[in-house]
Formats: structure tokens, sequence, C-alpha cells
């Protein structure tokens, strides 16, 4: 019997058996649908140091079943779904996908940049869906711009947010940044980014894209004081955590004509409610929480997670861990 067990919670079973094959025969690999509750995996599995996939582990009681746990694995770049005070105060760390998913983001993100800066969506719904061509487009073309050019601002320079930066770097924009990280001269070169303060990058950015975790320090970043400092020319741009922008204030923003738009793959509450004053607004792209999806950033984030298994079967700390806020 292997010394070290690991469950495994998949969206499809290959990412577990490609997770197996990455430990080898050293580690047990139990494998779960991504949506089982950690707390029924029964008992015999309770014995597992690392839980991989799905939400994680949710709550201290279900902790407690797994004496022997080490290490609490997202495949996800997200952990706020986890109480990492909880966790860290029993021993047991939460480590995220250390940019799996970064590329997949980055790549939604600016198309969401031009869907919103162009309206493609709206285009896209009444051609394909309504059958009506150009309707009240061509009247108002003075709506529409181009993101070569413009001042993108990243709030947050890490893994996802400086893939951002690497890919408008052909669009020609000019790329500010804000972030609590202090980055070295070389990464700000490589990301073709320079720092400026948070203030400046409201006041200043013709796009704003927030790339933050989710925690007590970032919920509700972009409230009604930020939307005021913002040019109405201005879009928001969110692929972190929907309550990262508080939405009642978004909605007043946009209504007041405060911003000229925004793009959305994550809202406040998921899936959004159909009554929400945000869905069926021409300047507002909304997606289902999808930029991170994609077969290769699957591949990615899982053998993150297996290098992380190896270095907790050798007796060494694992990468990505994310500290308690």
């Amino acid at each position: 019997m292997a010394k070290f067990k690991t469950i495994f919670l998949y969206q499809d079973p290959w990412e577990a058996d490609r997770f197996r094959d990455g430990v080898g025969s050293d580690m047990e690999v139990v494998g779960f649908p991504q949506d089982t509750d950690p707390a029924t995996v029964g008992s015999k599995n309770y014995d597992a140091v690392m839980v991989v996939g799905g939400a994680g582990i949710r709550t201290e009681e279900t902790a407690r079943l797994f004496p022997r746990l080490k290490l609490i694995q997202t495949l996800s770049a997200g952990t706020d779904t986890i109480p990492k005070v909880a966790m860290s105060e029993m021993g047991i760390r939460v480590a995220n996908n250390r940019g799996g998913n970064a590329v997949a983001v980055a790549e939604v993100t600016a198309a969401m940049m031009v869907s919103t800066y162009r309206q493609l969506m709206a285009q896209w719904d009444q051609l394909n869906n309504r059958g009506t061509y150009s309707q009240g487009f061509n009247d108002n073309w003075g709506r529409f711009h181009e993101l070569t050019g413009k001042r993108v601002g990243i709030v947050g320079l890490g893994q996802i947010g400086s893939r951002v930066a690497k890919r408008l770097s052909g669009w020609e924009c000019e790329i500010v940044y804000s972030d609590i990280t202090q980055y070295s001269e070389s990464y700000e070169v490589a990301a073709g980014a320079k720092r400026v303060d948070f203030e400046e990058l409201l006041e200043t950015s013709d796009v704003i894209s927030l790339h933050v975790p989710l925690d007590r320090t970032t919920t509700k970043l972009l409230s009604d004081r930020e939307f005021a400092r913002m040019k109405p020319s201005t879009i928001v741009i969110n692929a972190c955590r929907g309550p990262v922008i508080d939405e009642a204030a978004l909605i007043r923003a946009l209504d007041a004509g405060l911003i000229a738009g925004a793009g959305l793959d994550v809202t406040e509450i998921e899936p959004i409610e159909k009554a929400n004053a945000l869905i069926g607004r021409n300047n507002v792209v909304l997606l289902p929480h999808h930029a991170g999806m994609s077969v290769e950033a699957r591949q990615k984030s899982v053998d993150n997670a297996v290098e992380n298994a190896r270095l907790l079967m050798a007796g060494k700390d694992p990468l990505g861990i994310v500290l308690p806020v």
C-alpha cells in the first residue's frame, strides 16, 4: 500500500489519470467527480494527505475528518471558497494552480476588452438570434473604439495580469498597473507594464482590468468612489472574482454614464440572477465564469499539482501556497 494518498476531485476522469501517472506508485490516487463533498468519500479515504480539485475543503468539520491532511490543492487560481485561516491553524496549507489557467484567462480578458469596446456581442445577438441587420448601430457608430493606443490599467500584475499585459503589447497599448506586491524591474520589463498608484490608474486608464484574489482587502475594491474617479469613456473588465466589484455601484455608474461599459466573466452571485440589472445592456458583456476553462489550462494545472504532490512526498514545501488574509 502506498504511503501517501490523495483524493482527486475531477471534472473529467483523464485529469485524475494524468495526476496518477505523474506522481507514480508512491502515491495512491482516489478519484471522485468534482462536485463530491470530501466528507462523503468514506472513512477508508480519510487518511489522505492531499485533496486536489473541486472546491477543496470548505469547512473545519470536514477537515477534521482527515487527520493526516497536509495540503489542499486547487486547480484554479482562486482559493476564496476555502477557510484558509482555519486550515492554517490546523496545519493544513492551501495552494492554487500557480498560473495554470493564466493564458486562458488572459485570452478571454483581451476578447472581452474588444467585445465591450465594439459591442460585438450585441451585434451578434441581433443578427444571429433576432435576425436583424445592424439595427440601431449605423446611426450611433460613435460608441465604438479601437483598443490600440489606449491606456490599459491592470490591477494585479501576477500570473494572469502579467500575461494580459504581454498580450496587449501586440495591440500597441500603453500598459500601467497597480499592485500591493513589489515586482522586480525585469518582471515589469517582461510584462511591458509600468507601475502607477491606484488613484492614477483609476483616473487615467481607458480600460481597467481586474486580476486580484478575493479576500477582505479586495472585496468591493471598485465601488461608488472609484467609479466616480474614472473617465466617462472607461470600460471595466473583471475576470477574477465577482465581489471585487460592488455590483450595485457598477449598475449606478453605468446608469449615470460615469463609465462606458463593462466586460464581466464573474458576478457577485453565480449563476447570475435573471433579474440582475446588468443583463440586457448593449455595453455590458457577460460570461459564465469560464474564462479559465481550456484543455491546456487544465493540463498545466494538473501538472502543477503533480509537482506539489512530489514535493509533499519528499518532505519539501509545496509551491503556490496562498496565505490566509
